[in-house]
């Protein structure tokens, strides 16, 4: 081990519901859980208001609903998460060449590779340093362990938590991890605990006490060894910079048992087709075809298929996916499906059963193209269809022509398309054509409700409700947290802007021709329906968030509590919960 503490753990502090916080002025200081939302939904994160109440991670989302029914419950935003990751690794690269990510908010640094700490005081330095940058370009706290070794740098980071630094100086290690429980070292999960428990061994010094001997007995040569490695703080591992990829897969829990066959197909191609796309960002291409079934009752099943030659093709992963699950009785119902690909390589050799099935859909596409090309060509045909349309009548019985004239558009016009519903998701970004930037608080009984706020916004936002097919209102990408300094460089009147189109959006006057639209005009989408609760006359005050972000997308109803308007501005319309009918989302694990 090392005779300095240059090993850095860095954990940013409750990741996800920490961005969440921040991007949403609302939810400042209120308990927050991002996870999956529908019944079976798992906890991903949850903030330390909401730890308050014994919420915890991978816990189920109902579990997390009855221990904390007023918190706020969305859905994750991954592409805020990783952006935000990106400029956190960013920053652990500028110090060292060697940098581990474990997940977006997690990695070790070897501060002794880059040259920028070489004893206590060093390494110090640059762990406060790095907190004060993570804080400046994300707006973010993370949590800084510094150490000789990997497992006691992660250790120091956990005590560290939450926005702290931790240095465990050489020499002190054992003392420090006598009276901590076995479960605090890597490896030692609620199995392995209830194990040494029983055993009498509780905490690490006990650990060490007990001897390798006893260890290897008790839970196994491998495992007994690493035990009473750990136990003495030896930790010889280095900071790998690159982590080999060993498989990809992808895997849907669903809210409800699927018992239709052809349902189950259908969601078995998705997964291979998603599984595919993860597979080709990595730049790979693989061998074995995994398919994963998990049935009603919990038992699981895993069934692999070895192809002869490495590939990304969709329409062979699907083809073998589709295989595997001839073989899988699905009678009962199937509550979990998942599709994955090992064996990776950086090359791929093209299934000739794909290749030969795609060339003959090419050939019968090119010979009904053809056939379609000399029937035009004939002019017996163009003499019979020209006299289908001239309005005579094709037999005694047979139908007149039909006339489309009332069906054309008319000129310079386009015929009009329905515009899709989108899925209006708890915690989601929206824009508004008149209200600007805001995020889904619910949705329900064709209604959806949206608290317009951005991350600089002084105060929680108002909260309007919209018909969920409002054509003014469509779904949007996250703000960045933190301001950004414009590119050129700021003149007397030059002020620190955020990077997004938004300001221009939610200023654009209306198109010729329209009226104007009035905060307060828009009864039709602001007026509780006929089915919902009324709201309560006592507002609360601007500062108050609701009591939580899905309330409207609650099984037993709720109130969605509108914000309190600027100082000076009538009151707001009341906006009632939707009683039931949610729109949610389903938890992948």
């Amino acid at each position: 081990m090392r005779s300095a503490p240059t090993i850095l753990h860095l954990d940013m502090d409750a990741f996800f519901a920490a961005a969440e916080q921040a991007s949403k002025p609302s939810l400042r200081g209120k308990a927050v859980v991002v996870g999956g939302l529908g019944p079976r939904g798992v906890v991903a994160t949850a903030s330390y208001e909401a730890r308050v109440f014994g919420v915890r991670s991978a816990m189920p989302t109902g579990q997390a609903r009855r221990l904390a029914p007023n918190a706020a419950y969305l859905s994750p935003r991954f592409s805020l998460y990783r952006s935000i990751s990106d400029q956190v690794m960013a920053l652990l690269r500028s110090l060292s060449p060697l940098v581990e990510p474990l997940s977006l908010d997690e990695a070790f640094v070897d501060l002794e590779a880059g040259g920028v700490a070489w004893d206590a005081a060093s390494a110090r330095r640059v762990g406060e340093r790095l907190r004060e940058d993570i804080r400046a370009v994300t707006g973010l706290t993370g949590s800084v362990g510094l150490a000789a070794s990997k497992m006691l740098a992660k250790i120091a980071s956990e005590e560290a938590k939450p926005d702290g630094l931790v240095l465990i100086e050489p020499g002190t290690e054992r003392e420090l991890l006598a009276p901590m429980p076995v479960r605090t070292l890597p490896g030692v999960g609620p199995a392995t605990g209830d194990h040494l428990r029983r055993a009498g061994i509780t905490t690490v010094g006990e650990l060490a006490e007990a001897g390798e001997d006893e260890l290897v007995r008790l839970v196994g040569k491998a495992h007994g060894q690493g035990l009473y490695a750990m136990a003495l703080a030896l930790d010889e591992r280095p900071v790998v910079a690159e982590r080999e990829t060993k498989s990809v897969s992808v895997e849907d829990t669903y809210d409800v048992d699927i018992h239709d066959r052809v349902r189950i197909q259908g969601e078995v191609r998705r997964l291979a087709d998603r599984c595919v796309r993860r597979l080709r960002e990595g730049g790979h291409a693989g061998r074995t075809i995994q398919l994963k079934v998990r049935r009603y009752d919990f038992s699981t099943l895993t069934r692999s298929e070895t192809l002869r030659g490495p590939t990304d093709d969709p329409a062979v992963v699907r083809e073998a996916a589709a295989r595997l699950l001839e073989g899988v009785d699905t009678t009962g119902g199937v509550r979990l499906l998942g599709v994955g690909v090992s064996g990776l390589a950086d090359f791929t050799q093209e299934d000739l059963f794909a290749q030969a099935a795609q060339a003959a859909e090419a050939a019968r596409a090119a010979d009904a193209a053809r056939a379609l090309e000399a029937a035009h060509a004939d002019p017996v045909a163009q003499e019979a269809r020209a006299g289908e349309g001239a309005g005579g009548e094709r037999g005694a019985g047979g139908p007149a022509a039909v006339d489309d004239t009332e069906h054309r558009s008319p000129p310079g016009r386009e015929p009009s398309v329905a515009r899709p519903v989108p899925r209006w998701t708890a915690g989601h970004d929206v824009r508004h054509a008149v209200h600007g930037h805001g995020w889904v608080q619910g949705s329900g009984l064709g209604r959806v409700t949206v608290r317009f706020e951005t991350p600089d916004s002084p105060a929680p936002g108002r909260v309007r409700t919209f018909a969920v097919d409002d054509p003014e209102l469509e779904p949007a990408d996250p703000l960045p947290l933190v301001a950004t300094e414009p590119a050129a460089p700021r003149g007397a009147e030059g002020t620190a802007t955020r990077a997004s189109a938004e300001a221009p959006r939610a200023t654009e006057a209306p198109a010729a021709g329209e009226a104007p639209a009035s905060a307060e005009a828009p009864a039709a989408t602001e007026a509780p329906a006929a089915a919902e609760a009324p709201a309560s006359a006592e507002a609360p005050a601007a500062t108050e968030a609701p009591a939580s972000a899905e309330a409207l997308a609650s099984p037993s109803g709720g109130r969605a509590l509108a914000a309190s308007r600027g100082a000076g501005e009538p009151p707001a319309k009341p906006v009632t919960a939707a009683a039931g009918g949610a729109e949610r989302d389903g938890a992948s694990g």
